[in-house]
């Protein structure tokens, strides 16, 4: 099943991530994360041409109506957006949007099995090719499992919960998972939190090599941005938000000076390629109330300046 663009799955900060981009009508912008369709659309509304990026084939499919509708403004490509650069080679960026992680279509088809409330098929892959969550969980030896749980969802008894699922093999539908974590970790009725919360999605983020993806595609958005064009990154956890917080500090000449305890070691400083990053801006309280997905949400951006682009992963 395919959602359609015109479903209720309402972006987040859309108003000010439109605000940070400062669309001109008739500039080139990117959107990295087309997942429904939100901010391109509002992008396109502006006045802007839009490149829209996503692995999911699922909506791609679905976004073709929008194609239809806004006069070929409007350009999908069917890759991971950190292949940006090398698919716009030859194009002078104006704007580079992200909206980093699972998107609210794919949590809400059980079949996909991103959810830990849905049942369905233990797979999370949002390309629908490669390793899914299932090969994963059913083969990795158990120190792997504990490692990638403790990594990527910040889990402490990511130890305990492996034990369980190895324990638990074969494992093939999202609410067995959810509910071996559960045991393992105790539910009890009043819980704010699931206990399957963090295991889900450190699992999701590695089969999808999600925190690779993001390092990756603010390098390329780098290389695409004329000097004057904008970023704007949404992300949804603190894993996500360092790495972006820590490239814009970095490529702003904002990098800490290293320890007063230390010999001071003299370096060749590169040319910031962004201005210093606007101030990370947090969903107001009206839109917490309505879209329970922003309530975790911040927003970076920063403006390209006319320096070269550094070398990957910011070495001098």
């Amino acid at each position: 099943m395919t959602a359609s663009v015109d479903a209720p799955h309402n972006p987040v900060l859309l108003s000010e991530v439109i605000d940070a981009l400062a669309i001109t009508p008739g500039e080139l912008h990117v959107d990295g994360t087309f997942g429904a369709g939100g901010y391109s659309k509002a992008m396109v509304a502006e006045g802007a041409i839009v490149h829209a990026f996503d692995r999911d084939p699922d909506a791609i499919e679905a976004g073709k109506h929008l194609t239809e509708v806004v006069d070929g403004r409007l350009q999908l490509h069917p890759v991971e957006f950190s292949r940006m650069a090398e698919e716009l080679s030859d194009e002078e960026i104006d704007g580079v949007t992200l909206d980093i992680g699972v998107s609210s279509m794919q949590l809400d088809q059980a079949e996909r099995g991103f959810s830990f409330q849905k049942d369905g098929p233990l797979d999370m892959r949002m390309a629908q090719d490669g390793q899914s969550a299932a090969d994963f969980l059913n083969h990795a030896a158990e120190e792997e499992i504990a490692d990638v749980i403790y990594r990527y969802g910040e889990e402490r008894k990511s130890r305990r919960i492996a034990r369980a699922i190895v324990n638990a093999r074969p494992l093939t539908r999202t609410l067995e998972l959810a509910n071996v974590v559960r045991k393992a970790l105790g539910k009890k009725p009043g819980d704010k939190k699931d206990p399957a919360t963090r295991t889900f999605q450190a699992i999701r983020i590695f089969i999808n090599r999600e925190l690779g993806e993001l390092e990756d595609g603010l390098e390329a958005a780098e290389k695409l941005l004329k000097p004057g064009g904008r970023l704007a990154v949404v992300t949804f956890h603190s894993l996500e938000d360092r790495i972006v917080k820590n490239f814009l500090r970095e490529r702003s000449g904002q990098k800490s000076g290293g320890s007063r305890h230390l010999p001071e070691v003299q370096e060749i400083r590169k040319a910031p390629s962004f201005q210093k990053p606007a101030k990370a801006v947090r969903p107001a309280k009206a839109e917490q109330a309505t879209n329970p997905r922003a309530r975790s949400a911040t927003l970076r951006s920063a403006i390209r300046t006319p320096a070269p682009v550094w070398a990957a992963g910011g070495a001098q």
